[in-house]
């Protein structure tokens, strides 16, 4: 892939090291991180070890960091093209090719080496599996050829359930993959309507979003059908797990205002309407809510335990 070089900039040290940290993308990793100590606290079934947790999110903000860099360094050609991404550092030249690339490749041995030695090999090994999945399964090999980019270059953001598992047992286990698949199919429709809010964008920069390349009742219907399949899997938790009514009720309650809001967005894109009229950014927002909600109540009920009898 070759790309106009980015003009270069002069820049205070401190605006510097602020271009490398965007280069990571700290929102996303924030949403990670709140998929990994949850879990953590379902595998001890009570408080985890307090250095345990900062050592796993220490080698979970080094590893999603390194995977965010790797995508933004591959993806500076259409960030340019695009509104929304076209103040980030590879496009601005705040960073280069090299610098990033170097970057990347520090934290990637950082976060494996940290996860190794402080945690456990096999959180080491689900934290290298997702820098790959992310920065060449998604970014390389599925964002600019398929329309189910985001489904299954989804599968990077589950990864965190199953290294905040290993890190407390040293295994994978059922729950943790039950969590996995729930962030695996509330992936799409918590990324489609931020697509659909962001059309031309991506339509601008040829990426094949699906609201690029369906219109919205067959993006819409989508959404509905991840949605449904996410709260059926998110209570699939409750036997696996044994977890109590704190848990199912709030998973239940989340769960029923998520497919709301999604069959919200499909009878608007019914009755025809488009663009900014559907007000798809209204699930995009609740969708991070439910994420943290759900999660939140994995934590709480090993502690306040009310059995389901």
């Amino acid at each position: 892939m070759t790309t106009p070089a980015a003009p270069a900039v002069a820049r205070s040290p401190r605006r510097r090291v602020a271009a490398f940290v965007a280069l990571t993308k700290p929102r996303i990793i924030e949403l990670l991180l709140v998929t990994t100590v949850p879990v953590m606290f379902l595998a001890q079934r009570g408080v985890p070890s307090l250095w345990l947790v900062v050592a796993t999110l220490v080698g979970g903000i080094l590893s999603a960091g390194a995977a965010n860099t790797f995508n933004s360094v591959y993806d500076r050609d259409i960030d340019r093209l695009m509104h929304r991404t076209s103040s980030r550092p590879m496009v601005t030249g705040e960073v280069s090719v090299p610098e990033a690339l170097v970057f990347g490749g520090v934290l990637t041995v950082a976060s494996t080496v940290w996860f190794a030695l402080v945690v456990n090999a096999l959180s080491a090994l689900l934290s290298v599996l997702a820098i790959v999945l992310y920065a060449v399964g998604y970014t390389i090999l599925l964002k600019r050829r398929t329309s189910q980019n985001i489904v299954w270059g989804g599968i990077a953001g589950c990864m965190p359930t199953l290294i905040g598992w290993s890190a407390v047992t040293g295994t994978v286990e059922w729950p943790a993959l039950v969590l996995f698949l729930v962030i695996f199919f509330w992936t799409p429709p918590h990324y489609w309507p931020l697509s659909m809010a962001f059309r031309e964008d991506y339509a601008t920069a040829e990426v094949p979003m699906l609201p690029v390349e369906r219109g919205p009742v067959a993006v819409g219907r989508q959404v509905v059908a991840y949605s449904w399949v996410m709260v059926a899997t998110s209570l699939v938790l409750v036997p696996v797990a044994s977890m109590g009514w704190l848990y199912a009720g709030t998973a239940l309650v989340a769960g029923a205002l998520f497919v709301a809001e999604a069959h919200r967005l499909l009878g608007a894109a019914k009755r025809g309407l488009e663009g900014p009229a559907l007000k798809p950014m209204r699930l995009f927002h609740y969708s991070i809510t439910y994420v943290t909600v759900v999660f939140l109540a994995v934590a709480v009920d090993p502690l306040l335990h009310l059995a389901i009898r």
